[in-house]
């Protein structure tokens, strides 16, 4: 029996309400040997209240040493196992802006990026670019025609936007969605080609290698974004909802559209439009009577990291620490802050490293940990744990949970 089979028998509806405040990339490293993290180095005071009244572990997103991406590492930690449900980045992005998916449609994640003379990358986001310069761009692509396809170019955020290809005539019904990503994650090569993993995917990897080239033509003459990457080509995906495995009202509040998508795709409503830390505070104590579970992301721990900015993560943790008193003033019965995975400014990217994890909540036994830090974290009572684990402990100290067998 899988965990959702067990939680759909055991699940009991109640008042209580659980919030689930993710630091996007939260976990890091020392710049140098017996040093502090971005973390250990931020001042927390909120978060190190709540640790000395809760209980703390660290969380492994997917498996030992695996490095996840952003869907896996959410998909985790909203209790589904990201190795059984795999959704690609291309599916929640679409989902993530409105795009409606249909049956049979796949759907890319792209990034605007800058290419030098050569042809080679010089910036993988095209210097972050704004998102009133790249959304125009992204509609310039529309121009792009290839036969038996139909092609949906959409604006998302700064240098992303999104592809989603629908096969008609020849294609119709014909599109694979395992094709290899064309970002090779380094400056000073050019991009890869769209490559099939596997014979079905043979047509969707032609149409998107045709696209790039299309796309360049077009992009040739704009300084920052005269190119183009894909990344997550991913087709319509089958998940349970929050309401069927855990009997829960849920609800998201984020930002960035992939992360809206995510939240989406499991049966979460998606709540207002904010921009900021503040704005989202703002949709959470407007909704509070609404909803029995909250899932709250916050994006900037992870894009300082990935920018290898040790100063600046450290400056985002703390506005994210600045927020808790806001979620607690609401008095939730259960407050977990957690993040997806690791980004250590040190590696500028995702690391396999486990995440500090805060569950706070009436009935948690304590742990006498003391403050919120990687170090910390790993003398917890929670130990170690594999992020899929998290709701059922979350549900567990809601009294949401009944007793299994006589």
């Amino acid at each position: 029996m899988d965990t959702h089979a067990l939680t759909r028998q055991l699940f009991v509806k109640n008042d209580s309400k659980i919030v689930m405040f993710v630091a996007d990339g939260l976990g890091g490293l020392p710049q140098q040997p017996g040093g502090l993290t971005e973390l250990e180095t931020a001042k927390t005071p909120n978060l190190d209240k709540l640790v000395r009244e809760g209980v703390c572990g660290s969380s492994i997103p997917v498996a030992p040493g695996i490095a996840p991406g952003s869907g896996p590492g959410h998909l985790g930690l909203f209790g589904y196992d990201p190795i059984t449900y795999l959704i690609g980045r291309g599916a929640l992005e679409a989902t993530g802006i409105g795009f409606k998916l249909e049956e049979g449609d796949v759907a890319i994640r792209a990034n605007f990026c800058t290419l030098d003379a050569a042809g080679k990358i010089s910036d993988r986001r095209a210097g972050r670019i704004a998102s009133e310069e790249s959304a125009p761009l992204a509609i310039k692509l529309r121009e792009v025609k290839i036969p038996d396809v139909q092609i949906f170019v959409e604006p998302v955020k700064e240098h992303r936007f999104v592809v989603v290809l629908r096969g008609t005539g020849a294609n119709k019904g014909k599109l694979g969605d395992f094709v290899h990503d064309t970002d090779p994650q380094v400056t000073g090569v050019p991009p890869l080609d769209p490559v099939a993993g596997n014979p079905e995917s043979e047509a969707t990897a032609k149409i998107l290698k045709e696209f790039v080239r299309q796309a360049q033509e077009l992009l040739k003459a704009e300084k920052k974004a005269n190119g183009c990457t894909l990344r997550g080509v991913a087709s319509k995906p089958s998940i349970p909802s929050y309401e069927e495995v855990y009997g829960l009202r849920a609800a998201a509040i984020a930002v960035y559209p992939m992360y809206k998508g995510l939240a989406q795709l499991v049966g979460m409503d998606i709540l207002g439009h904010a921009k900021t830390l503040d704005e989202q505070m703002q949709v959470l104590k407007e909704n509070w009577d609404k909803y029995d579970f909250f899932f709250i992301h916050f994006k900037y721990t992870d894009s300082t990291g990935e920018d290898g900015n040790f100063d600046a993560k450290v400056k985002r943790t703390e506005e994210f620490d600045a927020a808790v008193p806001k979620i607690m003033a609401l008095k939730p019965d259960v407050f977990i802050a957690t993040g997806d995975h690791s980004t250590p400014s040190m590696l500028a990217s995702h690391s396999w490293h486990p995440v500090p994890t805060l569950l706070w909540a009436k009935n948690c036994r304590t742990d006498g940990v003391e403050q919120f830090g990687e170090r910390d974290c790993l003398r917890g009572g929670l130990g170690q744990f594999e992020a899929k684990h998290l709701m059922t402990l979350a549900l567990a100290n809601a009294a949401r949970l009944g007793k299994y067998g006589a």
